[in-house]
């Protein structure tokens, strides 16, 4: 946001300069970001003279230019060639002299001796745009009347300065989106460090309104409380458009406005001074004068000031006549509806909008306003009258005309002011020191806060609508703070401290350790948004689109529903490396998956549902290119190894989980992992649906972890930590027969059931379909691992061990040895 130091000495009697301003500015929270010299006429007119034309003849070798000799007062005349066509003797015009710097736009050029065609060109005959005094360039300009001859242009053609501070404004200081409402701030922080200026707030006068006539009736109906609390509006008749006086274009253009006509600059003067959007209709285009607040039907379409017609929305607040909508409450106005050169008579709004409901609109239209960026952060909806006083006087004055109504006042919903107290102990404690009483009540009175009833312990004030974020104590004593100045908080020479340890949570701590795990092994962790696309979940088997959580008002059609899954994030950056010829992934994120529960439900915690998983992505080659061995695909055994690693640093032993095939539609093929009926994992390899949808033609590989369940089930496994063998292992190989449904965990089951002393380990090695083996049937070679810590294991005891486990696994389950 940008103030002029001009403008805020219009409501306090400043004799700071503007460097030191901007110190104060800065110190009660106003953050000057920068600080930028402005002239209304950029340049300052330096160089420029006012000089005679004495003679003009054409140019000997061009027929479009004149050769001129130029009075400047000095006594000697100047030689200066000129294209513009008006140029004649005896004129009176203005010389930028060697010398001079010109400007256009942020362009400059400086003016030097020179030789055009020829002859001797000392300077240059301007036209009214290149000195920024006017817009012609039809010619030269012209002087007419008396001019000294050789005196500064500046002379006759003041030029008005000023100092702009761009200041960084918070959401939260709705109060200080106008040159009042900083000169507020200023007055109080003057009066704490000058207290011998004792300044005050001078907020410009309405007792000269008055109404001329009720010759412009008008009629005000709020169909939408919920989003208009208030409206106010007032008519004009026989108002003069035309160009702003040159105090009021210098005004906007020096906080960055573009003037337009008198009407819409004063408008948007108004706005800048007060803080209060005004919008300003044609009286006579508004159907059956009358003014409807509402919402409109969705996709009615609406054409805005940009000449973009666009599709409302059910929730979008509209100023409509009788017939047709006219603005979008609060962002936008019409094409057909403002002010024209041809105007007489005009309807001024001054309104307050929800906050919530404009901030949406303004979003789900990409609208960004002066006026929406102010009701955004929370108008005052009882400066409305106020706004519209001003801007009626205002008007009268430039642009002529009768006040044609009353003001007619609609405020179905009525926003009052607030009671806060204020003690002093708590201000003191909070701050860090005591602060002299009568300074906390100077600073809170400056301020515009209102002290209703004072003890010995504390202060009843009474919060004015426009402190918006001004609702509690600690608001006060923030208040007061920044007026204090947190720089003039005293500290003394010793150090206080509490210092407390605090247990790191189980799910961070695990959480960091499966990090560091999957690190170690090659992955890197990607973070992507839990916004994604609609389109992931609809018209596949392996999602419910009527369970995806909508976004009421979403940035784009990209991101308009939070996510069921992580795979379509982690695809998505996958394709992006793959784009970037990266093609081998080893990923994995932590992030939350979200649906909807029970549409039914009222309550939020039962209508939707959110539980934290971990993805793990593996595509492409498993490791890079090495000398040392052969480059191969990354596979299902390898995310599979990665998963009994993760289980085996926890201490979950693989045989107590339960493994069966997985029926989820978004994998190819894949295994679920349960354990009391908790699902914990499903790991395989991504549907080819999944895959072509995003063009990934490599083979992806995927691993989800319900991570709230597997922290659920951790407290049942411990890490187990053993000696050093002191003696030797024994190892048996068996390769067994079974048929084609039996799986590899069964057999390891039984196999560690029959013997739990001495067999250390289980691990399947080969598994064999083909020549050699009977139709459904197939072999599974296994190694088992044998050892006792007390002492040499003889054959004998093995072979016994081994003669049981396969007994036992013919019994159960029709294996033989092959």
């Amino acid at each position: 946001m940008k103030l002029s130091y001009n403008w805020l000495k219009k409501y306090i009697d400043l004799d700071i300069d503007a460097n030191k301003l901007s110190i104060l500015l800065t110190d009660c929270g106003l953050e000057v970001e920068g600080m930028e010299k402005f002239e209304s006429i950029k340049g300052s007119l330096q160089g420029i003279k006012v000089g005679k034309v004495m003679s003009c003849e054409k140019h000997p070798n061009a027929d479009k230019l004149s050769k001129t000799m130029i009075d400047l007062g000095t006594g000697e005349l100047l030689p200066i060639v000129c294209g513009a066509p008006n140029v004649a003797e005896g004129q009176t015009v203005l010389i930028a002299t060697v010398g001079t710097t010109l400007y256009d736009g942020d362009d400059s050029f400086v003016i030097k001796k020179s030789k055009i065609r020829g002859e001797a060109s000392m300077g240059m005959i301007c036209a009214e745009d290149e000195l920024q005094i006017g817009e012609s360039h039809d010619g030269i300009m012209v002087l007419e009347g008396e001019y000294e001859i050789g005196a500064d242009a500046s002379k006759y053609f003041p030029v008005e300065t000023d100092y702009v501070y761009e200041i960084g404004l918070t959401p939260n200081r709705a109060d200080a989106t106008s040159h009042i409402g900083s000169a507020r701030d200023l007055v109080a922080v003057i009066n704490r460090f000058y207290p011998e200026k004792r300044l005050i707030l001078n907020k410009p006068s309405v007792d000269n309104f008055k109404v001329d006539n009720n010759n412009l009736p008008i009629e005000i109906s709020i169909k939408d409380t919920d989003a208009c609390a208030r409206y106010s509006g007032l008519c004009i008749e026989n108002v003069k458009i035309a160009e702003s006086p040159e105090w009021l274009k210098n005004s906007l253009k020096a906080v960055g406005l573009r003037p337009i006509n008198n009407i819409v600059d004063i408008s948007n003067y108004i706005l800048m001074e007060t803080g209060h959007p005004l919008h300003i209709f044609d009286y006579d285009k508004i159907a059956g004068a009358k003014v409807n607040v509402q919402t409109l039907a969705k996709d009615t379409k609406f054409t805005t000031l940009d000449e973009v017609e666009r599709k409302l929305n059910a929730e979008d607040l509209m100023i409509c006549d009788a017939e047709k909508p006219m603005c979008i409450a609060g962002v936008f106005g019409g094409l057909n509806s403002g002010v024209s050169d041809t105007t007489t008579n005009i309807f001024i709004e001054s309104a307050y909008f929800n906050a919530v409901s404009v901030r949406k609109t303004s979003k789900r239209h990409t609208l960004k306003t002066d006026a929406s960026f102010r009701f955004e952060r929370g108008a005052d909806a009882n400066i409305t009258v106020y706004a519209l006083k001003l801007a009626a006087l205002l008007i009268q004055e430039i642009a002529g005309g009768n006040i044609a109504s009353e003001i007619v006042d609609e405020y179905p919903r009525k926003l009052n002011n607030w009671n806060v107290d204020l003690r002093y102990d708590k201000l003191n404690k909070l701050i860090g020191q005591e602060i002299d009483r009568s300074m906390v009540k100077s600073i809170i009175t400056d301020l515009d806060m209102i002290i209703i009833e004072e003890t010995d312990d504390k202060l009843k004030l009474e919060i004015p609508t426009f402190k918006v974020d001004v609702t509690r104590e600690v608001d006060v004593i923030e208040e007061v703070l920044r007026v204090f100045g947190y720089n003039n908080i005293n500290f003394d020479n010793q150090i206080r401290s509490s210092i407390n340890f605090i247990d790191k949570p189980e799910r961070d701590y695990i959480q960091s350790l499966i990090s560091e795990f999957l690190v170690s092994n090659g992955f890197n962790e990607i973070m992507n948004n839990s916004l994604t696309k609609a389109s992931y979940y609809e018209n596949k088997d392996g999602f419910d689109a009527s369970k995806s959580v909508q976004i009421l008002n979403p940035l784009s059609s990209e991101l308009n529903v939070l996510r069921q899954s992580l795979v379509f994030g982690g695809l998505e950056s996958l394709k992006r490396n793959i784009n970037y010829k990266a093609f081998d992934i080893h990923f994995y994120e932590f992030g939350k998956h979200y649906r909807i529960q029970n549409p039914d439900a009222t309550d939020v915690t039962e209508k939707y549902h959110e539980s934290m998983h971990l993805g793990i992505f593996m595509s492409g080659k498993k490791v890079k290119e090495n000398w040392s061995f052969k480059q191969s695909d990354s596979n299902y055994y390898d995310l599979k190894g990665i998963l009994a690693k993760l289980f085996n640093r926890f201490g979950i032993a693989n045989n107590k989980l339960k493994v069966s095939e997985s029926k989820d539609a978004n994998f190819a093929y894949a295994l679920d992992y349960t354990f009391a009926n908790k699902h914990i994992a499903t790991i395989g390899k991504v549907a080819n649906l999944l895959t072509a949808e995003l063009d990934i033609k490599q083979e992806v590989f995927y691993l989800d972890i319900n991570f709230d369940n597997f922290l659920s089930i951790l407290h049942k496994f411990k890490v187990q930590f053993n000696d050093m063998a002191k003696f030797p292992a024994v190892r048996r190989d068996l390769a067994l027969l079974v048929n084609h449904e039996i799986n590899y965990e069964q057999i390891e089951a039984i196999a560690r059931k029959v013997d739990k002393k001495l067999l250390q380990s289980v691990n399947l090695f080969d598994v064999y379909e083909g020549k050699g083996v009977e139709e459904g049937k197939k072999s599974y070679a296994i190694s088992l691992i044998f050892q006792d810590k007390d002492k040499t294991l003889r054959d004998k005891i093995v072979d016994k061990a081994v003669n049981k486990m396969v007994f036992i696994l013919e019994k159960e389950l029709g294996a033989k040895l092959r």
